[in-house]
């Protein structure tokens, strides 16, 4: 039987993932302009689900229009940034004591194994930077889905999630971060299974205050000031 062939909608999804992935990664760095016909060139499909893919990351907040500058990814000034990382952590540390109580043992087996296989990538095991795919394969987003509150669900897993992985991946790469990432994610999931609210909760904050001391000095780095002491 022949394959039926891909439908625009289906080419749009395609560009979207594709887009969306390089993103994340830095392939298209903050402020990187995205164009139709640029985009379409590269991904071998027409304008028209190239253009739908670029409104799609607009809608999830990757991509910024202006009228003289047309669609460009998202780039957040550091104090943004702070904001960002303020709201996050307070809302993750609570998702996480929620999670505490709520995760099964099976679901702490399911993030467990999900940390061994992030272990096993080539950029990671080489200490060089820790991407995680989106959606279940990704640690925070299976804790905030896991709180049971489905308007921190909301906030973590919609508002603030797509940004997020961008800085997160960012906040990676520099020296040193992806190991200690590792290791602290292994120190969340420990608390988990303890059945320690508090302590999970503490970890949590204390994982994502060192993000924003990796982002604060990869952003201070680009814009070639020194980091704070």
């Amino acid at each position: 039987m022949n394959p039926k062939p891909l439908s625009r909608v289906t080419l749009a999804d395609q560009a979207f993932d594709n887009l969306a992935d390089g993103i994340v990664r830095g392939e298209f760095p903050p402020g990187a302009p995205l164009s139709e016909l640029e985009i379409a060139a590269k991904l071998g499909i027409s304008r028209a689900p190239a253009r739908e893919a670029i409104y799609r990351l607009e809608a999830r907040g990757l991509v910024r229009r202006s009228p003289h500058l047309g669609a460009r990814v998202v780039e957040l000034s550091l104090a943004d940034l702070r904001e960002l990382f303020e709201v996050r952590e307070a809302l993750e540390g609570m998702a996480c004591r929620l999670a505490c109580e709520k995760m099964s043992n099976d679901d702490l087996d399911a993030l467990a194994k999900s940390l061994t296989t992030h272990s096993q990538q080539p950029d990671l095991a080489a200490g060089s930077a820790y991407y995680q795919s989106g959606g279940d394969n990704d640690f925070h987003f299976r804790i905030a889905h896991s709180s049971g509150n489905a308007r921190l669900v909301r906030a973590l897993c919609e508002d603030l999630y797509h940004v997020m992985r961008i800085y997160r991946f960012r906040s990676s790469t520099q020296p040193g971060r992806a190991r200690q990432a590792l290791s602290e994610h292994k120190a969340i999931v420990a608390a988990l299974r303890a059945r320690d609210p508090e302590t999970a909760e503490a970890r949590m904050r204390a994982h994502i205050r060192q993000s924003w001391n990796s982002t604060e000095s990869r952003a201070l780095a680009d814009a070639g000031n020194e980091p704070r002491k």
